[in-house]
């Protein structure tokens, strides 16, 4: 099985989907809008000529601006009736949260076929020696609010024991944005780490002003300040005012540019200090995973974060997260914004930590309803 053929399990006897929606428990503000419900598809394959093998798990859970249309998601689906399964696959560039929904659920099967944990199934294919972690380190992420609010929300996630605190900005002006991440750190003092997520909304200009004026707070990095195709904008805030060398100043991040523009042409560009990877948006855990590999092989440093996906998904995700060694705290503490879930969660924060479900597969029995 590779990133663009997911073969590791056999024949699929059959596929089927139901459709699903939830609300979050508030919208989520951010520099695109507010997030106020996911809508998506839970994909079951039963594989084996007769049907006889594992019965694979998947997610395909659409964000517009990061994936593509719900409808579009169900157009790649639809297509795939009657069609020979993996070798017909949705198209990674065009429709990345319907290939995310079957790869994950052929790389669920394969898992259970194997019983392993989809972690170390997709630390296997990738040529990953080290094991898989037991637990992976997780971010809390703080929406858009007043300068309180956010230092409220900020001070609440590292009671609940969070060391690294992602708050969104870019919905405000630049100097109200100051304001909130000044509020934030001196709320939860110099040890815990603050990144900040900007969303594409500003202009070259304007962030040059917000990162000069963020240099203060000791932000572990800022992802993505200006708009995904912009990638000489992002170098160049990395080299500052030192043209051919990283700066001094704030870390950036690259989120948007690597689905839309690829992991290669970033990475071209020094483009990145760091790069937020999301399965969903990616095309599956496998290219996830192969994803973050590259960046790691270049010095960058991968982090996986979610689409505020359901607990299918996001377990997934935990298992990428769990291959990469070594890898950073991951914005994979989403599950608290949905106001419901498809499932009991199998991966719950405890003191800033998910640990990994011991499988086969995504989480043993934990999804057997879904399965049906």
């Amino acid at each position: 099985m590779t990133a663009d053929d997911p073969r590791g399990q056999g024949p699929v006897h059959a596929m089927r989907r139901r459709s699903f929606a939830l609300d979050l428990t508030r919208p989520l503000g951010t520099a695109r809008g507010a997030i106020r419900r996911r809508e998506g598809f839970l994909i079951a394959v039963e594989c084996g000529s007769d049907g006889d093998g594992a019965v694979g798990l998947g997610e395909a859970t659409p964000l517009p601006g990061w994936t593509e249309s719900r409808e579009a998601c169900a157009a790649a689906l639809d297509e795939l009736d009657g069609r020979a399964i993996p070798g017909s696959m949705p198209d990674a560039a065009s429709t990345p949260a319907a290939r995310h929904g079957v790869s994950l659920a052929l790389a669920d099967a394969a898992a259970r076929d194997a019983e392993a944990r989809l972690a170390d199934r997709l630390a296997d294919e990738a040529g990953v020696t080290a094991t898989p972690a037991d637990a992976v380190p997780v971010n809390a992420t703080v929406g858009d609010g007043s300068p309180g609010e956010t230092a409220a929300e900020a001070k609440r996630a590292v009671d609940e024991g969070f060391d690294c605190l992602k708050l969104k900005v870019g919905a405000r002006d630049v100097d109200a944005d100051v304001e909130r991440v000044r509020a934030v750190r001196e709320a939860v003092g110099d040890a815990v780490a603050l990144r900040a997520d900007a969303n594409g909304a500003w202009d070259r200009e304007t962030a040059r002003r917000a990162l000069d004026a963020l240099a203060d707070f000791g932000l572990a990095y800022v992802e993505q300040p200006l708009p995904a195709d912009d990638l000489d904008g992002l170098a160049a805030l990395r080299e500052g005012d030192r043209p051919g060398r990283p700066s001094d100043g704030v870390p950036i991040a690259a989120d948007e540019s690597v689905a839309g523009r690829g992991i290669d042409a970033v990475l071209d560009a020094g483009a990145a200090d760091a790069v937020v990877l999301k399965p969903m948006a990616l095309g599956g855990p496998d290219r996830a995973l192969a994803v973050a590999l590259r960046a790691r092989s270049a010095g960058v440093d991968p982090v996986v974060t979610t689409t505020i996906d359901a607990v299918v998904a996001r377990t997934a995700a935990v298992h990428v997260a769990a291959a990469i060694p070594g890898v950073s705290p991951c914005g994979l503490a989403t599950g608290s914004l949905l106001d419901e879930d498809l499932a009991p969660d199998p991966c719950p924060v405890v003191d800033g930590q998910i640990a990994v479900p011991t499988g086969p597969g995504l989480a043993g029995g934990a999804f057997e309803d879904l399965r049906r």
